[in-house]
Formats: structure tokens, sequence, C-alpha cells
């Protein structure tokens, strides 16, 4: 194998990729300068010795130093350079996990670090030896800039927050469980967030608009029972969940005249206040993330949290009612899930052994299919023989001709 194709092999990385070693140009700038030191140090070397006097030949003192030493440092400036790179190229890679927050941060935490560093050890100077001096007050300088870079790096947050916005530096995004939640009708008539409340699932501060207040009166003074029922339970709610110790309820006097559905004001609402919106209706947790605001959706909470069904799983099953389809009986699960099971309207009112054909989530909830367990192999009901209500005696036959 050549050099060049050794080369080629080592700069590749165990993925196959051709990994990326340091520009020519600061290889090579790199030497042009450790080149230009020695050979100024050649010529001072030089000129100090022999000066002018002529020592190989034509050359003379200083032109041999120069000679020398720009050759010394063209072996040298190439160690030095590819060594400089390398370890530039280490840090680099070091540096990866960290953010240019704590970069910043840590830097001047070191300036800092060092200046409260020279502020402490300059009594160190009115020593008269200052081989003892320097050494000391460069010890405490590098020791208190390091401590300033490790604080200032853990603490960049406050660091940067003491000069503002003209530091450059971006809030971080707060998270949705943060923010205040603006509670939906949906939410309020369900009932189910007084147990996510208790169960320390939900906290903080809820708002509750003045339109859901206004459609759930509306709903509690309708003339229908359901939606009057509807409305009562909503107002209900509400008011128990401001009894509850964990979340602050609070009702928000705003409304957007200029739109007339209650869903729409909430999405103006949220995104006015910065507000998360908390529902259960999924058409407008969908509108309102495709707007921008941030969606608390619960019916998406007991959807992750249900126990999970598979096809081929045996579960019991409370048969209720009939479904729509001939022979089919419908029961529920405990985490609510529909089961339609096929051939078993007989059996409606009994618990049966079911056993899961398939699965069905929709944007409702998750729907499931099957039939009792063992059906395939229950012999089927034998048929009852009709009888003939009169059989003909064999005197009504009449004789063959």
């Amino acid at each position: 194998m050549s050099a060049p194709r050794r080369r080629a092999v080592r700069r590749q990385d165990p993925l196959g990729r051709r990994k990326k070693g340091p520009p020519q140009v600061v290889l090579e700038g790199l030497r042009f300068l450790v080149v230009v030191f020695f050979a100024g140090a050649g010529y001072q070397v030089g000129s100090g010795v022999t000066g002018h006097a002529k020592v190989l030949g034509a050359l003379n003192g200083t032109a041999v130093g120069v000679i020398l030493g720009s050759g010394l440092g063209y072996v040298l400036g190439g160690v030095l350079g590819r060594t400089t790179a390398t370890s530039a190229e280490s840090v680099r890679t070091r540096l990866n996990d960290t953010s240019a927050e704590e970069l910043v941060a840590g830097a001047l935490g070191t300036v800092g670090g060092v200046l409260l560093g020279a502020g402490v050890a300059w009594p160190v100077f009115l020593l008269r030896q200052p081989y003892f001096a320097f050494p000391l007050f460069a010890f405490v300088c590098v020791t208190l800039g390091y401590v300033g870079f490790l604080v200032g790096a853990s603490k960049r947050d406050g660091v940067l927050a003491m000069f503002g916005d003209r530091a450059g530096y971006a809030p971080r995004p707060t998270a949705t469980s943060a923010l205040p939640r603006i509670i939906d009708t949906s939410v309020a008539i369900d009932g189910r967030i007084l147990d996510v409340v208790r169960a320390g699932f939900l906290h903080g501060t809820v708002l509750v608009p003045t339109p859901v207040l206004g459609e759930l009166q509306s709903f509690a003074d309708a003339g229908d029972d359901t939606r009057r029922a509807k409305g009562r339970r909503g107002l209900e709610v509400l008011e128990a969940l401001k009894r509850e110790p964990g979340v602050d309820v609070e009702v928000l006097e705003a409304d957007v005249p200029a739109v007339p559905e209650v869903d729409a004001k909430l999405v103006r609402i949220c995104l006015d206040r910065g507000a998360a919106l908390l529902t259960l209706d999924t058409n407008l947790a969908r509108a309102a993330g495709l707007a921008g605001v941030q969606v608390l959706n619960l019916h998406a909470l007991a959807l992750a949290l249900r126990p999970p069904v598979t096809a081929g799983e045996a579960v019991s099953v409370l048969l209720l009612k009939p479904g729509k389809e001939n022979g089919q009986a419908v029961g529920y699960l405990d985490d609510g899930s529909m089961v339609v099971v096929e051939q078993a309207r007989e059996r409606i009112g009994s618990e049966e052994s079911v056993q899961v054909t398939s699965v069905v989530v929709t944007a409702n909830g998750r729907l499931v299919f099957g039939r009792l367990s063992g059906a395939a192999e229950r012999p089927a009901r034998p048929q009852r023989r009709r009888t003939p209500s009169a059989v003909p005696s064999p005197a009504a036959i009449p004789p063959r001709a």
C-alpha cells in the first residue's frame, strides 16, 4: 500500500467517513511564523558572535545564523503547527457539548476572577525578589480565573441576565406546564379535571374567560334537559375547582367582540395573553396548535393512560346493549373503551370472556372488536323440525290406477 493510500485510510473513522483535517493554509502560516522567529534568533546570534566576518565561504556569521535559524524553524514549524492544529481540534471536540451561553458566561467569569485575583494579589509585588512575586501573582490570578469560569458557566442564566437584552441572550421558552391555563367549556362539563387536580398533575393558575362562563350560563338556562344538565354540571365543576388548594381559579374579563364563535375567541385570547389552552375538544386542540397556541389536551392524556389492548387478547366484558349490526352486543372496558362483540346479542346482561380481533383508534377514543371466546368451537344449536299440522290418513290417499 502506498503512502498516500495509508494516509487516506488513517483519516477515515469507523463509519467510513473521511475526517476533515486542519486547513493547509493554517499549517503553512504557523510554520512561516516559526521560521521568521528562528531566523530572527539566528540573525541575533550570528551577528553577536562573528558579526560580518566570513565564516563559510562568502557567507558571514549573520547570513549563516539566518540560514541555520530558518532551517531549524522550518523543521520545528511543521511539528509545532500540526501539534497546535491537533490541540485546537481536540478543544473544539470537547466544546461540542458546551453551549455558547456557557462559553460567554464562563469567559465573563474568567475576566472577573482574574481582575479579583489581581486586586487581591498585588501586594506580593512589595517583595524585592521578582522570582517570588511573579509566580505568586500568576498563581492567584489563574486560580481565581478558573474558579470564575466554573461559577460563570454554572450560573450562565443569572450572569447573562445582568446585561439584559443587549447581551443577545434569548430567554428560554417557558414549558407548557408552567403557563397559565385557559379552560374550555368541554373541560368544565366533563368534570374529570377535578380528579386530575386532586392527583397533583395540574396546578398553578387556571383562567376562566367570560365567553366560557356565558356559554355555560346559556346551557344552564336552556329548555333542553340535556343541555341544562351540562350547563349546571359545568358551573358546579368550576365552583368545586375554585375550592381546590392546588390551583388558583380566576375569572378572565376578556372578550373578542369581532369573533362570534367561542372556540375562536379562546384561541385569540390564548395568543394575546401567552397562555395555554386546556381542552377536551380534539378539533379545537388541532386548530389551536396550528395557530401557535400551546395546548393541554386532556383527551390525549386519557388515551395515553389507557391500558393497551391488542388483537388476540382475551378480556372480560359486561355486555350492556345491542349493537348496530345484526347479532352484535356492546360493552365497555374499565377505561371506557367500547367493545363490539359479534354474534353475542343473546348474551346481553351477562359478563363474557371476549377475544379481541381488532382495535381501531379514532379521534373519539379506542374502539375494540371481538368475538366470544370459544365461539368457533361451540356446536351449532340444533334446529327443531316443524311438525306438519295435518297428516293425511292412508284412506285419504287415492288408490293407484
